[in-house]
C-alpha cells in the first residue's frame, strides 16, 4: 500500500464552503449524525480520497471532496467542547461564516438565517429540548466516563456508550461502535428523532497495527495514519445505513484537529500547527430507502 506524500496536496480537497441548509427546517424533521474522525490530517483525508482509496465516504462527500477547515481547538477535550457549543470547523477561507447551529448570545456575527440558535448552553442539551434523543458512542479517554474529565463529554447526553472495545488502543474499535449505534437505533421508536454523536478513536495514536506488515516497535506514521482512515472508511458504510433506516439523515463528518508525526520537528497535537489546525469536514443528507 503507497504512503501518501508528505506535502500537503490540494487535489481531493476543495477551500470552498459547502452549501448550508436551512437548520431550522432540518432540525425537528430529520434524525442528526456527528462523526468526529479523532486526530484525521487534512492533507492525508484529502489524499486518500483523490486516490479512490476512501470509496464510501467519497460517496457522500460533496463533489467526492473534503472541504478545508480550521479546527476549534488543538485537542480532542477543547475541539469537543466548542462543537457542542455550536462552533464546528470554521471553513478556511475569510469569513465571516454563518454557522449551522448556534447559541443564543447577542453580537454574534456567525448566527444567520438558516442557523438554529438554542437557547441552552450547549447543543446536545439544546436538541433534547426539541425532542431528540441525545445518544453519544464515545471513543478516546476524554470520553471514557473512568474518572470526572472522562464523564464531562459523555455527560452532556441522555444517553452515553464507552466500552475498551471502542478505545485508541482496540484494532477494531471503529467496528465495535457501529455495532453500538446499529443497536441504538434498532432500539428507538419509530417517531422518535435521533442526535448521534460517535468519536471514531481508530485514527489516534496508536494506530500501527491498521497497516499489515507495520509493527509496534516502528510505532505509528503518515501511513498506519492513512491505513487507520481506509479502515474506518470500509465500515463507515453501516453506520451511514443505520443512520438512514428510518427517515432522512443529515450528517456531519470532520476531525476534531489534526496530528503531527515529526513535522517540522512536532509529534502529536495540542500544539499550534498547519499539520493540527487544518481539518478535513464534509456536511451531507443520507436519504432513506426507497
Amino acid at each position: 500500500m503507497p504512503p501518501p506524500s508528505e506535502t500537503h496536496p490540494t487535489r481531493g480537497g476543495s477551500p470552498v464552503p459547502a452549501e448550508r441548509p436551512d437548520m431550522n427546517e432540518v432540525v425537528g424533521r430529520d434524525d442528526l449524525l456527528l462523526l468526529t474522525l479523532d486526530t484525521l490530517r487534512y492533507d492525508v483525508a484529502v489524499e486518500l480520497a483523490a486516490a479512490g482509496r476512501l470509496p464510501n465516504l467519497t460517496a457522500h462527500l460533496p463533489g467526492g471532496t473534503w472541504e478545508k477547515r480550521h479546527a476549534p481547538g488543538s485537542f480532542t477535550y477543547a475541539s469537543h467542547q466548542a462543537m457542542f457549543a455550536g462552533f464546528l470547523p470554521t471553513p478556511a477561507t475569510p469569513g465571516p461564516h454563518p454557522r449551522l447551529f448556534a447559541a443564543r448570545f447577542a453580537g454574534s456575527e456567525t448566527t444567520a438565517d438558516g442557523t438554529f440558535v438554542f437557547d441552552s448552553p450547549d447543543l446536545v442539551s439544546g436538541l433534547a429540548a426539541h425532542g431528540y434523543r441525545t445518544v453519544c458512542v464515545g471513543g478516546v479517554g476524554f470520553f471514557n466516563k473512568q474518572g470526572a474529565l472522562g464523564d464531562v463529554l459523555p455527560g452532556l447526553f441522555q444517553e452515553s456508550h464507552w466500552e475498551p472495545e471502542f478505545s485508541v488502543a482496540s484494532p477494531t474499535s471503529f467496528e465495535a461502535q457501529v455495532a453500538r449505534a446499529e443497536k441504538t437505533v434498532s432500539e428507538l421508536p419509530a417517531d422518535q428523532r435521533l442526535f448521534l454523536f460517535v468519536n471514531a478513536s481508530a485514527l489516534h495514536q496508536p494506530n500501527w497495527f491498521h497497516l499489515p506488515g507495520a509493527t509496534k516497535d516502528a510505532g505509528d506514521s503518515l501511513s498506519t495514519h492513512a491505513a487507520a482512515l481506509e479502515y474506518v472508511d470500509r465500515h463507515v458504510g453501516r453506520l451511514f445505513t443505520a443512520m438512514s433506516s428510518r427517515r432522512r439523515c443529515f450528517a456531519i463528518v470532520c476531525s476534531d484537529h489534526g496530528t503531527a508525526y515529526g513535522d517540522d520537528g512536532y509529534t502529536g497535537h495540542r500544539l499550534a500547527h498547519e499539520s493540527v489546525w487544518t481539518v478535513p469536514y464534509g456536511h451531507f443528507f443520507l436519504e432513506p430507502p426507497a
